[in-house]
C-alpha cells in the first residue's frame, strides 16, 4: 500500500520543486521522507555510504523559513541530494572508496557542490563508487559493493553506481557524478535512469589536479530527462578556475527540451563497428529503432571511423592516473587495490614519443567524427556492450567467448565515445527478458548538449521505460522488478 513515503519519493525533481514552491509540502516534509526511504531500503542497496541527517534537515527547516519570508530561492529548492564519494564536501567524510582516505575530512568542496546548493539544493550525505571511480562495478574495500535494486546479485555498474541506485530505489530526486570512460552513463543503463555526460567545460571542474584533462567531466544523473536538465541548468555555465569551461548556454536546457524530430539523420549502430555486444542487450536496443523512427528520424546503419580510440583513451587515462594517484600510490600502494596500481603504472612508462603519437591520433580521430556528424546529426548504439553482472565479479573477463585483457576493455562502447569529445546520454531503452535494464546511448555533435537532451527526452516520452521501477515495497529480498511500459 503507498505511503506518504512512498508517494513523495516516487515524484519526480520537477514535480517536487514545483510542489515546494506552491508551499504544498514542506522541504522538511520532503527530507523526512527520503531520510525514512534511506533507512528502509539503503541497508540492502548500500548506495548512499555517509548519510547527514541532522544537518540536512536543519537546512531543510532553514529553506522553509526563506520561502515563508517571501525571499527569492533557487530552482532546486528543497530537493535533497547525495554526492558522488569522489567530490570534496568541507566538513563532510570524503573517501574516493579509498582505504588512504577513509577518514579523510576536506576543507574544500567541490564547484558542482557548490552550485547545486547554491540552487537550493540541501545536502543528505555521499554516493558510494570504487577506489578513484576506477572501474564500471562500484565496490571498495571502505564500504563495501552496492547492488542493483532490479536484481540484488547484480552490479550497479559505476564508477557512479551510488548514485544510480539512490536515484532507481526512490532515496534520492535527483545526484550528481562524473564520467572518464561511462561513469555517469554506464550505471544509468544498469538502474533504468538517465545519465548526461555533458560536453567537456559544460559543467566546470575545480579542484581538478588536470584541467586542461578534457577526458573526465562532471554531470546530472536522475530518473527523467527534465530532471537532468534541471540539474543541468543550474551547475553548466562558465567558471575561470575550469579552463575549458564554456560560455553561459543560450536559454535554459530544461524549457527546450520539446522538439520536431522529421527528417532529422540518425546513425544507428548496434555494435559501433564490431564491438562485441551480448545478444540480449542487443535484442532490447533494436527494438528502439522504431521509436526513433516514429519520432521522425532517418536512421542509417552506420558509425563513424573510430580507429586508434582504443589506443587514445588507454595512453591519456594512464597518464591521468599517474599524474593524479601517482603519489598516493607512492604512500600507500598496501592499500590500493590493484587495478588502479596497475592503470598508475601504465601512466609511469609512458614517453614523450607514445604520448604525442596518441595525441596525433585524437586529432585525426576529432577530424574524422567531425564530418561524420556533419552528415548524420546524431549516433545511437548501446551504452554499455553487457547487462548488469554478478556483483562478486570485478569486472567482465569475456563477451560472446572473446577474452578481453583488461579491466576496461569490455566499456569501449562508453570511452571510445568519451575519446570524440560529443555530448552523449544512456536514456532507459528496455528490459531483458531476465527483467535486467538495458540502456541506450545517444551522441550529439559538437557542444550540441541540448539537442541530446531533445532526442533522448522524445525517445523517454515515446517509450515510458523510465516509469518500470524496482520493486523494493514488499521484501527487500524479491529480485525482480514490478511490471510496467517497456520498449
Amino acid at each position: 500500500m503507498p505511503t506518504a513515503t512512498t508517494e513523495v519519493c516516487a515524484l519526480t525533481a520537477r514535480e517536487l520543486v514545483s510542489r515546494l514552491h506552491q508551499k504544498q509540502v514542506s522541504a522538511r516534509e520532503v527530507m523526512t521522507a527520503h531520510l525514512a526511504r534511506i533507512e528502509q531500503v539503503n541497508p540492502t542497496l548500500n548506495a548512499i555510504v555517509t548519510l547527514t541527517p541532522e544537518t540536512a534537515l536543519a537546512d531543510a527547516d532553514a529553506a522553509d523559513a526563506a520561502l515563508m519570508r517571501g525571499q527569492t530561492v533557487g530552482p532546486l529548492h528543497g530537493l535533497p541530494i547525495a554526492h558522488k564519494d569522489l567530490f570534496l564536501t568541507a566538513g563532510i567524510r570524503t573517501t574516493f572508496g579509498s582505504r588512504a582516505f577513509a577518514d579523510h575530512v576536506p576543507d574544500d568542496t567541490t564547484l558542482i557542490v557548490e552550485r547545486e546548493r547554491q540552487a537550493g539544493a540541501i545536502t543528505i550525505g555521499k554516493t558510494n563508487t570504487p577506489e578513484f571511480g576506477a572501474g564500471s562495478q562500484t565496490f571498495n574495500e571502505v564500504f563495501g559493493a552496492t547492488r542493483n535494486p532490479y536484481d540484488q546479485t547484480k552490479t550497479c555498474g559505476g564508477s557512479s553506481g551510488g548514485a544510480a541506485v539512490a536515484l532507481a530505489a526512490g532515496m534520492l530526486p535527483i545526484a550528481d557524478g562524473s564520467d572518464i570512460g561511462g561513469s555517469l552513463r554506464n550505471p544509468a543503463s544498469f538502474c533504468n535512469v538517465v545519465g548526461f555526460r555533458p560536453s567537456p567545460g559544460r559543467v566546470p571542474r575545480w579542484p581538478n589536479a588536470a584541467p586542461w584533462f578534457s577526458f573526465g567531466v562532471d554531470g546530472p544523473m536522475a530518473r527523467t530527462v527534465g530532471d537532468a536538465a534541471l540539474l543541468l541548468d543550474a551547475v553548466a555555465g562558465p567558471d575561470n578556475r575550469d579552463p575549458l569551461s564554456l560560455g553561459a548556454p543560450t536559454g535554459p536546457f530544461l524549457e527546450a527540451l520539446d522538439r520536431n524530430f522529421d527528417d532529422v539523420r540518425v546513425a544507428w549502430s548496434p555494435d559501433l563497428g564490431g564491438l562485441p555486444v551480448e545478444p540480449a542487450v542487443t535484442s532490447v536496443f533494436n527494438r528502439g529503432r522504431a521509436v526513433f523512427e516514429a519520432l521522425g528520424c532517418i536512421t542509417t546503419e552506420t558509425h563513424p571511423d573510430l580507429r586508434d580510440a582504443d589506443e587514445i583513451f588507454t595512453t591519456w587515462r594512464a597518464w591521468y592516473y599517474e599524474l593524479a594517484f601517482g603519489s598516493v600510490l607512492d604512500r600507500h600502494r598496501d592499500l590500493l587495490k590493484d587495478t588502479v596500481i596497475w592503470n598508475i603504472e601504465e601512466g609511469r612508462a609512458l614517453d614523450g614519443p607514445k604520448l604525442a603519437d596518441a595525441e596525433r591520433k585524437r586529432g585525426a580521430l576529432y577530424h574524422r567524427v567531425r564530418r561524420f556528424m556533419a552528415e548524420q546529426e546524431f549516433l545511437v548504439l548501446p551504452v554499455s556492450q553487457v547487462v548488469p553482472f554478478d556483483i562478486d565479479q570485478p569486472y567482465v573477463t569475456r563477451i560472446n567467448n572473446e577474452l578481453l585483457p583488461t579491466y576496461l576493455d569490455w566499456m569501449k562502447s562508453c570511452y571510445q565515445i568519451t575519446v570524440t569529445g560529443l555530448p552523449a546520454v544512456s536514456v532507459p531503452c528496455g528490459f531483458t527478458d531476465d527483467g535486467l535494464p538495458v540502456g541506450l546511448q545517444i551522441v550529439g555533435r559538437p557542444h550540441d548538449d541540448l539537442g541530446v537532451l531533445q532526442l533522448a527526452h522524445a525517445f523517454e516520452q515515446a517509450t515510458g521505460v523510465w516509469e518500470r521501477r524496482a520493486d523494493l515495497t514488499a521484501e527487500l529480498g524479491s529480485k525482480r522488478p514490478q511490471k510496467g511500459n517497456a520498449t
